[in-house]
């Protein structure tokens, strides 16, 4: 027997205004009352109707192909469902993520998606994630664990992973001064490939590997910056923390004069569409995209029927995708 309104609201023993309040997420509800209505919703199998609704996904780098590519396929997976995604572009200097969550936490949001966004980031503010919880709507993180304590599930390609296919990769083709153009410090994946970076040098026997790190912001421009250092410091090969990096990467070191890969090669990461048709095609690491938007669509759909899923972060493996941007060491 299908479990109505009028059934929740004889068990709360509230009345069905009430009940209707805390289905759709409403203010204006005691807490006491709303966990009344939420037990007798648990307690008789309700399922809330998520037809029409909609999954906000809150990015900070909706510029960048990677991000625009993942926030496709999640409402690729959520409309057959009836769930509508709005992008939440939370870019610095922009409307931030907290005027973003409180102006529509009571527009109907069945749930939050962070990607890549204060998610990210050491030391982040949780009054957000809290402003959600206390209205009951479920939220997940895409390739970055929230702030201590926070209990969300989380997806994300396993950074450390990926730096050691890009060093493997650029070490059997005769590599030993490898670079790495970073992300900047304080951002949660950025860290990770760094440890990976540093970690994969150091058991190849590069003694301090730190030092081949240059720390830049997840920009073409960081690239550049960071790539013509690491050709003045030496390198052959360069490690991109993204595409977009990478792409950077490659102009700085044609501006010092040099050729890719003839004298040196570059690594991106993302793996998307667009680096297949660059000059010269791009080898990189591919985040499989496909995979953490279904397995986001998914949660979202368990989370929003009142069922649970598993919180703490779960690491997806990432592809090597070699091209014409990598090459063996000069003189080999």
């Amino acid at each position: 027997m299908k479990v109505g309104i009028v059934d929740i609201a004889a068990r709360a023993g509230v009345s069905e205004a009430t009940v209707s309040r805390v289905i759709n997420r409403r203010q204006g509800v005691a807490k006491r009352t709303r966990d009344a209505v939420e037990s007798a919703m648990a307690e008789l199998g309700y399922e809330r109707p998520v037809q029409g609704q909609l999954v906000a996904v809150v990015t900070e780098r909706v510029s960048n192909p990677f991000f625009a590519d993942v926030a496709e396929r999640i409402e690729s997976s959520l409309a057959p469902h009836g769930l509508k995604t709005v992008l939440c572009p939370a870019f610095p200097g922009g409307v931030q993520e907290p005027e973003f969550i409180t102006s529509i936490v009571d527009k109907g949001i069945a749930a939050v998606v962070f990607l890549s966004a204060s998610n990210t980031l050491e030391g982040a503010d949780t009054d957000t994630y809290e402003l959600l919880r206390a209205r009951r709507i479920p939220y997940i993180g895409v390739n970055g664990e929230f702030a201590d304590g926070v209990p969300a599930p989380v997806f994300s390609t396993d950074d450390t992973l990926a730096a050691e296919l890009a060093v493997d990769h650029l070490y059997r083709l005769g590599h030993r001064r490898i670079g790495m153009a970073s992300g900047p410090m304080g951002n949660h994946p950025a860290e990770r490939r760094v440890h990976g970076f540093v970690d994969a040098m150091s058991r190849r026997g590069v003694e301090d590997a730190e030092q081949w790190v240059i720390r830049q912001s997840y920009t073409v421009e960081g690239g550049q910056a960071a790539g013509a250092s690491l050709v003045g410091l030496g390198a052959t090969a360069v490690v991109a923390a993204s595409d977009y990096m990478a792409l950077g990467a490659i102009r700085g070191i044609r501006r010092q004069g040099h050729s890719v890969p003839g004298d040196v090669s570059v690594v991106g990461y993302d793996g998307t569409m667009i680096t297949e048709f660059l000059d010269p095609p791009l080898t990189t690491v591919r985040q499989p995209t496909d995979r953490l938007a279904l397995e986001v669509g998914r949660s979202i759909l368990e989370l929003v029927s009142n069922r649970d899923v598993p919180t703490g972060e779960l690491l997806f493996d990432p592809e090597l995708v070699i091209r014409a941007s990598t090459g063996p060491v000069p003189g080999a």
